[in-house]
């Protein structure tokens, strides 16, 4: 349950900072931020794509070493491929344009990287655990939309690629000249995307799919993934529709988490799978997977 807590006290900090100091300053702060995160995301996305599609070139090896200590550089020496260095040149050729021009399609470039690289890294390790963090994000949404004017103003505050926007309209605003937007905060993507995550590699686990080495191309049946997917769409559609109507803000999360979780939990109900869905522990399957590499190893 920390990670509501620490979201409570990030969000009411730039709540602070946009009330007491400069809004510009605070967004050339945050917007220098988010150009040197935006980097790192775009490479990382970018690189393994280029490797793939591209010529063979691009998938040779480069080791680079480095006196950085381990805590600020990791292990010496880096290993890294032709292609993060092409990459890395797009990523900081597309962060410039980016910090010069603010337009609303690199924004979600930068936001929809950031959901990639947020998802492949973080694993919620079980269900329960999964369960609970959806459940205090619940709340947390709930309480700093409908209870409090915190959440709409950091976000239509703050100028950087923490949401996914959507013009109304084609057609620029008469007095600002500018687009009128509708947005998705990236929470709203990236902790749902946790969740189904995690029901994939369940599904995964339940086809006898390897973990490691993974076969991302490998084929399965996704009953978990593909229920709380289409419940995550519908609880989308859910949000637009009652944001429209209203013509207020929705707390997102209010219909994604009891969408996600339901689907999920009715999937488990109707294939006899409940405790299964609750016993189930990425931190033991790697475990064990990596036991079992090392014994091949020995044998060979």
């Amino acid at each position: 349950m920390q990670f509501p807590l620490l979201g409570s006290a990030s969000l009411f900090g730039l709540y602070c900072a946009f009330k007491f100091f400069d809004k510009e300053t605070v967004n050339l702060i945050i917007s220098v931020y988010f150009s040197l995160v935006g980097i790192a995301a775009i490479t990382a996305t970018l690189g393994p794509a280029l490797e793939s599609v591209g010529p063979k070139f691009l998938s040779k090896e480069i080791k680079m070493k480095h006196f950085l200590p381990e805590s600020i550089g990791g292990k010496s020496p880096w290993v890294f491929n032709v292609s993060d260095i092409f990459a890395l040149m797009g990523g900081v050729a597309f962060n410039v344009a980016y910090f010069q021009s603010k337009h609303w399609t690199m924004n979600n470039v930068l936001g929809i990287c950031f959901c990639l690289q947020g998802i492949e890294r973080f694993s919620l390790g079980t269900y329960k655990i999964g369960a609970i963090l959806l459940v205090g994000l619940f709340f947390y949404d709930i309480f700093w939309v409908f209870g409090t004017d915190v959440m709409v103003t950091v976000a239509k505050s703050l100028d950087g690629p923490i949401k996914i926007l959507f013009p109304r309209s084609l057609t620029p605003d008469a007095t600002t000249g500018k687009l009128e937007m509708s947005l998705l905060g990236l929470g709203d993507i990236v902790i749902p995307g946790f969740f189904l995550a995690l029901l994939l590699r369940f599904d995964a686990h339940n086809a006898n799919v390897d973990y490691f080495p993974t076969n991302v191309h490998a084929s399965f049946p996704k009953p978990y993934f593909h229920s709380a997917l289409i419940g995550y769409v519908l609880g989308l559609a859910t949000t637009l529709y009652v944001m429209i109507v209203f013509e207020a803000a929705q707390p997102a999360l209010l219909y994604l988490v009891p969408a996600c979780l339901g689907s999920s939990l009715l999937c488990a109900v109707v294939r006899g799978e409940m405790k299964a869905l609750f016993d189930y522990s990425e931190e033991e399957e790697e475990e064990e997977e990596e036991q079992k590499d090392e014994a091949d190893k020995k044998k060979d």
